[in-house]
């Protein structure tokens, strides 16, 4: 009841024009894991489950084509986060092996536009470029939480091969819901109410 009354309060002071940010392909917080493996299954894409040890509540579902990118996309991956059979983190990943590195980029500054247009301008995190065995590193991150607790972040990454003069670029977009993740962990370490007698 006290996150429904967050939210609404959340939404109800976003600035006009603002965009409610929820998590893409028809996704709502709070689904779970299924209704993601059934729309890979509808369209016969691998999807790969992660149940890591030291977090016994959370599963990582991660979605991808075979070959090329995802249908009707130009996403190569989708990846969701569920604490207890609830998603609260959702990422979308952008790799076309067959796009040279300047039109990823290019395709990069474009979403980055589209989102400050739909959840005002987007801040900036970390730029920086490292050179490592002959490997030249650059990385871009920019982030926006549009209503409190609700996040947005936009990661860049290039690779270029300095041997062999080849580069490699690819970038995320990750949709978070921090209130919803706190919520639902406060849940799970609480202890459980006792009947009534």
């Amino acid at each position: 009841m006290i996150l429904v009354g967050m939210l609404w309060l959340g939404f109800a002071c976003r600035s006009p024009g603002q965009a409610i940010l929820e998590p893409p392909y028809g996704l709502k917080w709070g689904d779970s894991p299924e209704k993601l493996i059934a729309w890979a299954s509808r369209h016969s894409l691998d999807v790969t489950i992660s149940l890591p040890g030291d977090q016994p509540s959370l599963r990582i579902v991660g979605i991808k084509p075979r070959n090329g990118l995802l249908p009707n996309a130009r996403e190569s991956a989708v990846e969701g986060r569920f604490l207890n059979g609830k998603l609260f983190e959702f990422t979308v990943h952008y790799h076309d092996p067959e796009a040279s590195s300047d039109l990823v980029e290019e395709r990069f500054q474009k979403l980055k536009k589209q989102l400050g247009s739909e959840y005002g301008a987007l801040t900036a995190d970390q730029q920086q470029r490292r050179v490592e065995d002959q490997f030249a590193i650059k990385t871009q991150s920019f982030h926006r939480e549009p209503v409190k607790g609700l996040f947005l972040v936009l990661a860049f990454t290039e690779v270029e091969d300095l041997l062999r003069k080849s580069k490699d670029a690819r970038f995320s977009l990750i949709y978070r819901n921090d209130n919803l993740r706190t919520e639902i962990e406060r849940m799970l370490t609480s202890p459980p109410a006792e009947g009534i007698r």
